[in-house]
């Protein structure tokens, strides 16, 4: 078993604020201590605007606010940064007015310019850079980001858009110091500067990132004096170096060991219902791929209710995915079912599309524990065997995650296992971030991998972002997801849910709809 040396004696400290009440799940709230989280990967980068991986925003939620916030267990909006704001102009005008006396981790003051100049850094990268998450939900709609006053931004939209302040709560939009800006440039992923709970301390790559609390943070100092984040890739030793009390909090825990930390009086396991969806992303552009008989084949020849028995404790801990957004999301089309698994009726549509002794297929397996699919390369052997059964010959192959991301954003996949956790809870978040033909662009900004170009879908679903009410938006989902669901782009396969374990010693933590680890209020008990 790896071991991680002591980083800092825990030591107790006064003066901690403590603000909003607790869960008392480990004795009254108090300061002090080194809380080390285990992790299934390393950060890739610490540029908030720049990390679309949940192991990188895993880490960056501690570091960064943006002007509104998710609510802790949920998905309203709160306010964040901007104290209060205003909605004019028939929805096309947003106005903030920022909190006072707030400062970035380096000592820079918190004002609209650096807000607008965090977010004209995404709407202008430089060379060689692309910012994802702009690029998909804000550059379609943003004109403009005026500062007002030293205290106020104004945010000018093209058109009004439903999804503004959810997506403006989403981890990407963190606003970044002006110095740390200016003097790193595109290296400020690896010199991590925001105004959140934690500061960045040191990253060893492979090793431990570490950050220690910002005594100064708005909201009142973080109980935790230290916040370390380790990377074990192995499940089974991530969760043994918990049960020793080598690490006090990890996530990534396979299905059949959910009894074992259950029954452990040590420990504390936490579970909900996932936003989140894990997909087979078939790239619609690669023969024979960009055939919907073919798809639909595949879709066919995969047994799902086997897979999650084998791989979700019995099917417990995770539910067959039937659309690509989770049936937790208003929006979601009850009405349709998931396709019956039929190796014979996937033999025969191989045959229509002139294919009766099959085909090879690249298969990209998963490097990375995450959540939607907790044993990724277990997974694809299943998925292998069974598509072997109608005649499909799958090889299987993967890199490291970095890596593996980038290419599928470039399109040089054949067929490949990936999964999305949801940034707000709304359908705009599942069915445009992973279907629209906006996102099927091969580059850095790609989020829709399977390369999907459908002009009916994506009327729908350019139509829903443009009215407020939900009630209008609601039929334009349910009748996209009826035709994804004909077309096959990809195949959803499950939605977990979401779990996580702690050392019975440690409180204040709660699992978020999106997945964020937020350790702002968490603490070390006696």
């Amino acid at each position: 078993m790896r071991r991680l040396s002591p980083l800092v004696a825990l030591i107790a400290l006064t003066g901690c604020a403590a603000s909003a009440p607790h869960p008392v799940q480990a004795g009254a709230p108090r300061c002090g201590g080194v809380l080390i989280f285990a992790k299934g990967k390393d950060a890739t980068r610490l540029d908030p605007a720049d990390t679309t991986d949940a192991e990188s925003l895993t880490v960056t939620c501690n570091l960064y606010d943006g002007l509104v916030r998710f609510q802790r267990e949920s998905t309203s909006i709160e306010p964040a940064l901007a104290e209060r704001w205003e909605v004019s102009d028939g929805g096309k005008t947003y106005t903030f007015h920022l909190r006072h006396g707030v400062r970035f981790h380096d000592g820079a003051p918190l004002d609209a310019m650096a807000v607008k100049l965090s977010f004209d850094r995404q709407a202008h990268p430089q060379s060689g850079q692309v910012f994802e998450y702009w690029a998909n939900f804000f550059a379609p709609v943003v004109s403009s980001v005026e500062a007002v006053t030293p205290d106020t931004v104004r945010i000018r939209l093209k058109v009004p858009d439903a999804t503004f302040l959810t997506n403006l709560a989403i981890d990407s939009m963190g606003i970044v110091s002006p110095r740390a800006i200016a003097r790193w440039g595109v290296d400020v992923a690896r010199h991590p500067v925001g105004t959140g709970p934690f500061r960045f301390v040191k990253w060893v790559p492979g090793e431990r990132l570490v950050l220690e609390a910002n005594r100064d943070y708005w909201r009142g100092r973080p109980y935790l004096d230290k916040l370390v984040f380790k990377p074990v890739p192995d499940n089974s030793v991530r969760l043994l170096e918990l049960e020793v009390g080598e690490v006090q909090g990890m996530d990534g825990i396979d299905p059949d060991d959910v009894g074992r930390v259950e029954a452990n009086p040590e420990l504390t396991l936490m579970s909900q219902p996932g936003l989140n969806v894990g997909y087979l992303a078939l790239n619609n552009t690669k023969p024979p791929l960009n055939d919907a008989r073919v798809r639909r084949a595949i879709a066919l020849a995969i047994d799902k209710p086997a897979l999650l028995k084998a791989f979700f404790a019995g099917g417990k801990l995770g539910q067959v995915a039937v659309n690509p957004m989770p049936p937790i999301i208003w929006g979601y089309n009850a009405a349709l079912h998931d396709t019956t698994f039929d190796p014979e009726q996937a033999r025969r549509l191989l045959v229509q599309a002139g294919y009766p002794h099959g085909f090879d297929l690249e298969l990209w397996s998963l490097p990375v524990v995450r959540p939607y699919m907790p044993q990724g390369q277990r997974t694809a052997e299943a998925v292998q065997a069974d598509l072997a059964r109608v005649g499909i010959r799958a090889h299987l192959k993967t890199y490291e995650w970095g890596t593996y991301l980038d290419k599928m954003g470039w399109g040089q996949h054949q067929a490949a296992f990936m999964g999305w956790i949801g940034d707000n809870g709304d359908p705009d978040n599942f069915l445009y971030t992973l279907l629209d033909r906006a996102n099927a662009r091969p580059g850095g900004s790609a989020s829709n991998y399977s390369f999907y170009r459908s002009a009916a879908v994506s009327a729908l679903l350019e139509r829903a972002r443009t009215l407020p009410d939900q009630k209008d938006r609601l039929p334009l989902y349910e009748k996209a997801q009826a035709l994804i669901q004909q077309d096959v782009p990809m195949v959803p396969l499950f939605h977990a849910k979401q779990l996580a374990a702690f050392r019975r010693s440690i409180g204040g933590y709660h699992l978020h709809p999106t997945g964020d680890h937020d350790f702002a209020r968490v603490w070390i008990g006696g």
